[in-house]
């Protein structure tokens, strides 16, 4: 059974060259699942908040001690289908206040085939989590990219391995992508089982 399913194209704001990545997702997604696909497809590890920003309307994780007066409406309620069937087509999402992460995200129109999300494309590795912003990003390549820069064994420590901001690692992107999907599916079968009883 196919289900409407968008192409998201995410792509890392203020960064040259681009990073981005495009994934094909079920539009009965929440932004809360969309979140945790975003982290799938760039590699971080959700250690820290996020936001959506929709038209004038900033969905996230409310909470008094970080929503700083703002009103945040909860992400896990909000289903991308409602955005598409009104038109919205790109929106922001930051992840990480601190190093204050920015992306637009775009939504594509798309067949659906199987089980969803899947990874379809994307270019450059995902800055580490905690490297300190856009700023902290550009430090810390130029400090692994040359062996004689005064950094350089300090941060391959830190990161704990090479890295190689050409190389995004698909595999490993569509296995984290494949154990989301497994969720989804194992969840509307119960869903299911529990509404035929």
């Amino acid at each position: 059974m196919s289900e409407p399913i968008a192409h998201i194209r995410i792509a890392l704001n203020d960064i040259e060259p681009e990073i981005w990545r495009r994934v094909a997702v079920p539009l009965d997604l929440s932004l809360k699942g969309l979140h945790d696909v975003i982290q799938a497809v760039m590699g971080w590890q959700d250690y820290h908040l996020f936001e959506f920003t929709i038209g004038e309307k900033v969905y996230g994780l409310p909470g008094p001690e970080w929503d700083y007066g703002r009103k945040i409406f909860k992400a896990k309620l909000a289903k991308l289908a409602t955005f598409v069937a009104h038109g919205v087509v790109t929106f922001g999402y930051v992840y990480d206040m601190g190093d204050n992460w920015q992306h637009t995200v775009t939504v594509e129109p798309a067949d659906a085939a199987q089980k969803y999300p899947i990874f379809i494309d994307g270019a450059r590795r995902a800055p580490p989590e905690d490297v300190g912003g856009v700023p902290g990003y550009y430090e810390f390549i130029e400090a692994v990219s040359k062996p004689r820069h005064r950094e350089h064994k300090r941060m391959l420590e830190w990161y704990g391995q090479p890295f190689d901001p050409n190389d995004i690692d698909p595999l490993t992107i569509r296995l984290r992508l494949g154990d989301i999907a497994k969720r989804r599916h194992a969840g509307k079968l119960a869903y299911r089982k529990r509404q035929s009883t």
